[in-house]
């Protein structure tokens, strides 16, 4: 391949490991906080976490370009008072590819913390832990394997994403061009070779991220 389609893919890759620790931290608490809690309007706040994944991309999209452009709400701030702009840089990339897949963490981490028992979580407890101590001695490992699987799958999600991101960051040559964005872009110029070489990669890398996800929960289950 091309230097500029090796960069192409390894700005993909980076952003979408990236984006995948960003949402970390925050799908582990609304991971836990919908596995253990019970609230009024719980079922509300699990559709909206879940819109994404049933929403057209490009509407998920279209809500983050009015609210990270220079008009909006939260973009119009930061350029305002810091002089710091979101939408058609690589951190409009990240945003939305942490948005689209952050849903996917959620799920696979939430059946992760629901399969942990909650009596051994009481006993740590009644032995004088504190709540994050049972999290991160008692829940967090129990869980791991799930929760790596579900990273893998946020990863996989963010590899692939289109719609959100040419609607937030446009499809920009060396900046937030990435491997989905290239491959339309080659189709749209008649470059066929290009296109299957980019797809050729795009497959390979989903397929690591799928099969890895798989082999983890397969393990948890104690399958071969």
């Amino acid at each position: 391949m091309a230097a500029e389609e090796w960069q192409i893919v390894w700005f993909t890759t980076w952003v979408s490991a990236l984006s995948t620790v960003v949402i970390l931290p925050f799908g582990l608490g609304a991971a836990w906080l919908l596995a253990r809690c019970q609230w009024p309007g719980k079922s509300i706040v699990e559709t909206f976490i879940s819109l994404p994944l049933v929403m057209p991309p490009v509407a998920t999209g279209l809500i983050l370009l009015k609210l990270l452009g220079r008009r909006g709400a939260i973009g119009g701030f930061l350029h305002d008072t810091l002089n710091f702009d979101v939408v058609f840089t690589w951190r409009g990339v990240l945003i939305a590819l942490g948005v689209m897949s952050f849903p996917l963490l959620v799920r696979s981490t939430r059946v992760a913390f629901e399969e942990v028992n909650p009596r051994l979580e009481q006993i740590a407890r009644t032995l004088g832990a504190g709540n994050f101590r049972v999290f991160l001695t008692i829940t967090l490992p129990l869980s791991a394997r799930g929760i790596v699987a579900g990273m893998i799958l946020a990863f996989a999600r963010a590899l692939g994403e289109f719609g959100a991101t040419i609607m937030v960051a446009g499809n920009i040559p060396g900046k937030t061009s990435t491997l989905s964005l290239a491959i339309f872009q080659s189709v749209q110029l008649g470059q066929d070779a290009d296109a299957f070489r980019l797809l050729g990669v795009s497959v390979a890398l989903a397929f690591l991220a799928v099969w890895g996800s798989e082999l983890l929960l397969r393990r948890k289950r104690g399958l071969k």
